[in-house]
């Protein structure tokens, strides 16, 4: 009788390709992961092409958790909030993630680059953007691209270890104070 596929191996795959490419991308081999995930090499090719392909699953596995951490926010300010504390808790995966957004993007061919699937979570912020000041959410673009610098650079510095620790709440309340600010301004813009 012929051997039946295990239907939990493409998830051990991803978990043991998560385990090892938080400790660095270079550490992402599918000999690595086949050994992490307690299989052989061929079962690896089987369900993927290449070690591109897991990094591709790594990624959206990771925007999946982001997104869900940012979209779980009642209010922007909230989000904001969650985006910081999800990247402050997935440090290396937060700086690999954005240091492969230009690969990432590759893997969606023929979408437009305001293509909602590229990018959700700053979708959900323009459609939050749009119910709060009305308006449709395209035209919420420019605030959208202010307040995610803001919030990207404060998660940078802080997942950097370039913040001294007593710094760092001052830190995020001065970006809320700031996010706060460009939403207040941009009311007043509109007005």
């Amino acid at each position: 009788m012929p051997r039946q596929p295990d239907p939990d191996l493409e998830k051990q795959i991803i978990d043991a390709g998560w385990r090892l490419w938080k400790k660095g991308e270079d550490h992402l081999s599918l000999r690595a992961v086949a050994r992490e995930a307690g299989t052989n090499t061929p079962a690896i090719y089987r369900r993927f092409r290449s070690r591109k392909e897991i990094l591709r699953a790594l990624l959206l596995r990771f925007r999946e958790g982001f997104y869900e951490a940012m979209s779980s926010a009642p209010a922007l300010e909230d989000a904001l909030d969650a985006y910081v504390d999800f990247a402050v808790r997935h440090p290396r995966e937060y700086e690999i993630f954005f240091a492969n957004q230009k690969l990432l993007r590759q893997w969606l061919p023929g979408r437009s680059a305001k293509s909602e699937d590229k990018n959700p979570a700053f979708f959900w912020a323009l459609r939050k953007l749009a119910e709060r000041f009305g308006g449709p959410p395209e035209s919420h673009i420019p605030l959208a691209v202010s307040l995610w610098a803001l919030v990207h650079g404060t998660a940078s510095l802080l997942t950097s270890g370039a913040i001294e620790p007593e710094l760092q709440s001052e830190m995020r309340a001065q970006c809320r104070k700031a996010f706060e600010l460009l939403l207040r301004e941009d009311v007043n813009r509109q007005q």
